[in-house]
Parts: C-alpha cells; sequence; structure tokens
C-alpha cells in the first residue's frame, strides 16, 4: 500500500495516523508541494483534483483523506473503528463532514493564512474556528469520543488541524474538553505525532 504524501498536511497526517495505530505498513511517497509536483503528470493521472493525499492499494486508488480512512478502517479495522449499524455509521459519518467543512474553513484555512501564506478571508477563518471549537467543546464536555463510546476514525478525522489549530492563530485554552480529547488521542497505543503538534 502506498501513501502519496506531504508531511505538513494534516489531511495525509490522518491516514499516517490510522495506519499507526491499526499497524498497518503503508510505504511513503512523499511529494514536492511547493514545487508543484501534484499538479503535474503523473500525480493527475492519480487525482484529477491534484490534491493529495492518494492510497494505492493493490490496484485501488483513492483519494480525499475521508474516504482513504473509511477504506482502511474497514479493511483493517473493523467496527470498531468503522462499525457497520446504521446509526453507528451515521453518527461517524457525521464528524468526517464536520472535518471536510467547518475544520477545513475554519482552523484549517486560518493555518493556510498564516502558515502557507494563502489568501483566506483570515477573519472569517478564525471565527468559524472559534464557533466551532466551542461546539466541540461543548460536545466532549459531555463524552469522552466524538461519536460513539471509543475512538473512530471520527477522531482521527477531526484531530489534526484542531491540535494544530495554533498554527493559524487560534488557541485552544477556552476549550479544556477539546484538550483532553486531543490528549486522549495522544495516549492511543501506537499513537504517531505530525509537525506541529
Amino acid at each position: 500500500m502506498k501513501l502519496y504524501n506531504f508531511e505538513l498536511s494534516g489531511n495525509c497526517y490522518k491516514v499516517r495516523l490510522l495506519c499507526a495505530l491499526l499497524g498497518v505498513p503503508v510505504e511513503i511517497t512523499d511529494m514536492d508541494l511547493p514545487g508543484g509536483e501534484h499538479q503535474r503528470s503523473p500525480h493527475i493521472e492519480r487525482n484529477a483534483f491534484t490534491q493529495i493525499p492518494v492510497l494505492e492499494d493493490n490496484g485501488v486508488t483513492l483519494r480525499d483523506s475521508q474516504a482513504i480512512l473509511i477504506y482502511i478502517a474497514r479493511k483493517w479495522g473493523g467496527d470498531t473503528w468503522l462499525p457497520a449499524d446504521a446509526v453507528s455509521l451515521a453518527t461517524v459519518a457525521q464528524w468526517l463532514m464536520v472535518a471536510e467543512n467547518e475544520i477545513a474553513r475554519g482552523p484549517g484555512d486560518a493555518r493556510l493564512h498564516d502558515k502557507f501564506g494563502r489568501a483566506v478571508d483570515i477573519d472569517v477563518a478564525r471565527e468559524k474556528a472559534h464557533r466551532l471549537l466551542a461546539i466541540m467543546d461543548a460536545h466532549l464536555a459531555r463524552n469522552e469520543w466524538l461519536a460513539l463510546g471509543h475512538p473512530t476514525i471520527a477522531d482521527i478525522a477531526c484531530m489534526p488541524y484542531i491540535a494544530i489549530s495554533h498554527e493559524g492563530g487560534v488557541t485552544l485554552e477556552r476549550y479544556p474538553a477539546v484538550q483532553a480529547w486531543i490528549n486522549r488521542i495522544k495516549k492511543l497505543p501506537n499513537f504517531i505525532p505530525m509537525p506541529g503538534m
């Protein structure tokens, strides 16, 4: 199994982290994003959207970190990381959508602005980040994990850009339940960090 990766990408890190937690070996192929390698052949044949991560496994090519998490969880993690019953699956999926939307447009965009110089409305991104963090903190004050009573790919999908939100000028000082949740994830067996964490 091969992962096309950029070390500073939280989306790539999600995949590396789940593989580490499950003990799934993965060959890492680092991409030169600053040099635009992801926008040229042969990568555009792997992903016409020119994004990373991309996962290749025995003739299967997948893009999008959430889709890749689903694939890895079902193939190697069983019902623990992605349950099959309708209610639990939908509960996990809700948080995967939060990772794609609210987290990406809040702390993710703020980090893109501050760390990589991307032109985004930084005030809007930080406002979205704090609104999201307040909702997550209230939820996590009542629940140890985002979706179920144990860690799932919902936690893996949402944690990276929250844990490095300081790189976008968004601190977690007002969100003790979010901080405690991040620390619970860091204590999982085989946890690996990413730069900035």
